[in-house]
């Protein structure tokens, strides 16, 4: 996502040597979605894997409806609608299926069953393989499971953002036997340590609206991630090491997916999959970081999320 919108400037030709970069050292699944750019970042990623697409599980969106300019058009769930999509991004990314292949956000106008209905059409015509949802509700993810197998829940989890331990969330993947994608593993930057004032976000940085950067909930969440970073030194990791490390502890079915767009700290967040947590040091870290305790809605709007 952030190579080509929301995280303030970006460089195409620094993005795909970053990707090229994650293959070599074996990261196997990249994260797109038809929106981010808008449509943009489909056809970078396209690029990226053109001649290496055998060795790439290609994940992208549909859902969040936006305009060629950039303007949001709300959310589309409707069986026209992911027919309509899917082509699309097929052709932006320049292959010809797509590996998981997720409902964005869920679409509260449409039943679940007749958007999921339509996704498993797309599987049976071999245009996909795998079925997901992101940030789905409990039921919801229950109803859609009974029309087609869904194979992946993609919600935000971090220490920074625990919600899916006690809404539900992660327990009912987990009972239907649906994988975990952790999106943001590192709190949007935050938990990196590179944040220490608002100003610290370029100007056009979407973060700026976010409630968690803002006012009296920035300070109070710098002096939680304080204490990660004195955690890190003490291991001698990065803050980001550690802070992936916990999301990796969580379990086998559980996947994050940071973004950067900097070789350098994608070679720091891949070195996180060696770094082994105590018993203790998780306790620690779960002290530190409770459920519920960081300062702010993830959103400035909620409305579209856990539906």
């Amino acid at each position: 996502m952030g190579m080509s919108e929301f995280y303030g400037p970006h460089d195409d030709e620094q993005s795909i040597a970053t990707i090229h970069r994650a293959l070599e050292l074996g990261v196997d699944f990249l994260d797109t979605a038809d929106m981010y750019g808008p449509f943009t970042n489909e056809r970078l990623v396209g690029r990226a894997i053109r001649d290496r697409r055998d060795r790439v599980v290609l994940a992208t969106k549909f859902g969040n409806v936006r305009t060629e300019t950039g303007g949001r058009l709300g959310i589309r769930g409707d069986a026209a609608y992911v027919r309509e999509a899917c082509d699309a991004s097929l052709q932006r990314l320049g292959v010809d299926h797509i590996d998981l292949y997720y409902q964005h956000r869920v679409d509260t106008t449409v039943p679940i069953e007749e958007t999921v209905g339509a996704m498993a059409e797309l599987v049976r015509a071999g245009k996909v393989r795998f079925l997901g949802l992101s940030e789905a509700s409990p039921e919801t993810i229950r109803r859609a499971h009974a029309v087609h197998p869904i194979s992946a829940l993609q919600t935000e989890y971090s220490l920074w953002t625990r919600d899916v331990e006690e809404n539900a969330v992660l327990a009912t993947v987990r009972e239907l036997g649906i994988g975990f994608v952790a999106y943001s593993p590192l709190g949007r930057g935050f938990l990196a340590g590179q944040f220490r004032t608002f100003d610290d976000l370029p100007p056009d940085d979407v973060r700026r609206n976010f409630p968690r950067f803002q006012g009296a909930h920035f300070a109070r969440n710098l002096a939680l991630v304080h204490e990660v970073e004195r955690m890190a030194a003490a291991r001698g990791v990065t803050p980001s090491q550690l802070a992936l490390a916990w999301v990796l502890s969580r379990g086998d079915d559980v996947v994050p997916i940071p973004g950067t767009r900097h070789v350098r700290y994608l070679e720091q967040n891949v070195a996180a999959a060696d770094v082994a947590l105590s018993d203790a040091e998780v306790a620690r870290l779960e002290a530190v970081f409770p459920v519920g305790e960081t300062a702010g809605a993830r959103y400035p709007d909620m409305s579209s999320v856990h539906r």
